[in-house]
């Protein structure tokens, strides 16, 4: 039997699946990508969005390291590699429609590649866009 999200939106509390299939049935995009969001575990600070492929997923899955896809390098992207800047899972999840990874994460230092504990530092207010968080010294 070939799953499908539907099914997962129609189980009932405490249904398990296996995670092959489940992966299956996600609507991966056309260059094989999901949306990831980072949220930081213990304030619940939507971090950053970045991209997954199937096998930066599993890699996340399995060592409890974020893994992307760098869609500007064409290649995996194990956050905090050289920046030091770690991501470690604490939980994963998938959205209703499975369009998108929900990762919560321990950040170790600022998720931004500009130093800044969040990427989602520039606040849209009418006509004007404000700089709300500082890089961190």
């Amino acid at each position: 039997m070939t799953l499908s999200m539907l099914d997962l939106e129609k189980a009932a509390l405490g249904s398990r699946f296996p995670l092959d299939s489940v992966l299956d049935a996600l609507p991966w995009n056309s260059d094989g990508l999901i949306a990831a969001i980072a949220q930081q575990h213990r304030s619940g600070e939507v971090l950053m969005l970045a991209w997954m492929n199937r096998q930066a997923l599993i890699e996340t899955l399995a060592t409890g390291q974020v893994c992307y896809w760098s869609r500007s390098r064409q290649q995996l992207w194990r956050k905090g590699e050289s920046s030091g800047h770690w991501q470690q899972l604490v939980e994963a999840r998938l959205d209703c429609d499975g369009d998108a990874v929900l990762l919560i994460v321990n950040q170790r230092g600022p998720a931004c590649h500009t130093g800044r504990v969040t990427c989602f530092y520039n606040a849209i207010d009418g006509n004007h866009v404000h700089i709300i968080t500082e890089p961190t010294p």
